[in-house]
């Protein structure tokens, strides 16, 4: 039975999280986020200098074009905002990616072996890497196939609409708007798992697409708990970025090109120093949502681990025998195991 977790079981993780940050606090805000730092400042220099790039324009053009192939009307304002987000995306994503792969990685990977090494030995960072590492690739192709999957769905819906002759601005707003609310659903359903796949392939040792089944299995009935502890955490992400554009990004621009770089770029560094640091908090937040899970089912592994087990001692072959002693018929049945010993019973 799933287990359903309130509002109450979101504060406790999150409250949890924080003292286990503070408990560790050196750690986290040292090699952590130093590990993370350099992946955080080019995270926010792109978001600020993409929009003034050619390759957001180019990306642009080239949405559009899909779009309009795809026969989406260009009045729709969701498809509009829409294209703007994913270019977007897609230009951070593709300057960040070198060092998403590497430090922001490497961090979680460290996170993950202070967490672990507490409870366990045997958890190297090269070791954690590795699966995380093919976790992540694995991610990037879940992303892919579910904005894919939605935007084909959109496709059929609004040239069904069309073939109707339901063409109108009311119908238009009504789709766009269904459209919308499907394509936030699907999509923050597959970073959570995404996200949590991460975790798991670090602390079960376990990369690939595994991890991500194993993610699915494992968040089922706490879809609720794990927006609510991805929520302020974007938040929080979303603030920084917003306060590196009004303080870094907007100065540069007013002062026009000879701003005092020192106090700017001190300032900038400790803002990006602050990102880091809820990247490495948002993990943290991962790992300890992840032990609950596990404390609530057992684990991933020990359900899996219990129904192989159960799957050797249930399918095996049985023999019954019919034996006649003294007048009386008996039945003899030989339970037939893997390494040929037999288990009898005699059934009058």
């Amino acid at each position: 039975m799933e287990e359903e977790y309130s509002m109450g079981k979101t504060v406790k993780i999150m409250r949890r999280s924080i003292f286990v940050f503070l408990q560790n606090y050196q750690t986290f805000t040292t090699f952590a986020a130093f590990l993370a730092f350099p992946f955080a400042a080019l995270v926010l220099l792109s978001e600020s200098l993409v929009p003034s790039s050619s390759l957001l324009r180019v990306i642009h053009s080239r949405i559009q074009t899909l779009f309009d192939a795809a026969g989406f009307p260009r009045s729709s304002e969701f498809f509009i905002i829409l294209n703007l987000k994913l270019s977007q995306t897609i230009s951070t994503s593709f300057l960040a990616l070198p060092f998403a792969l590497s430090f922001h990685l490497l961090a979680k990977a460290f996170v993950i072996q202070v967490l672990c090494s507490q409870k366990k030995s045997g958890f190297s960072l090269i070791s954690l890497y590795n699966p995380i590492f093919h976790t992540q690739m694995c991610n990037t192709l879940l992303i892919i196939s579910a904005n894919s999957t939605c935007f084909s769905i959109l496709f059929f819906i609004f040239n069904f609409m069309e073939s109707l002759g339901l063409s109108g601005s009311k119908w238009i707003i009504f789709c766009s708007a269904t459209g919308a609310l499907f394509y936030s659903i699907v999509l923050a359903n597959a970073l959570i798992i995404c996200s949590l796949a991460l975790i798991l392939s670090g602390m079960e040792k376990q990369g690939g697409y595994m991890a991500i089944i194993k993610a699915s299995m494992v968040i089922k009935g706490r879809r609720a708990t794990a927006l609510s502890l991805a929520l302020p955490m974007n938040l929080g992400l979303a603030a920084v970025e917003a306060l590196f554009e009004y303080r870094i990004m907007r100065a540069y621009y007013y002062q026009g090109e000879n701003p005092n770089p020192i106090p700017m770029g001190l300032e900038g560094l400790f803002i990006a120093y602050l990102y880091a640091i809820l990247l490495v908090l948002d993990t943290v937040i991962g790992c300890l949502f992840y032990r609950s899970c596990c404390k609530s089912c057992s684990g991933v592994n020990v359900i899996i681990d219990q129904q192989e087990s159960c799957r050797r001692r249930y399918n095996n072959t049985y023999r019954i025998e019919i034996q006649e002693r003294n007048g009386n018929a008996y039945a003899r049945l030989n339970q037939i195991l893997d390494d040929d010993d037999d288990y009898v019973y005699e059934i009058a």
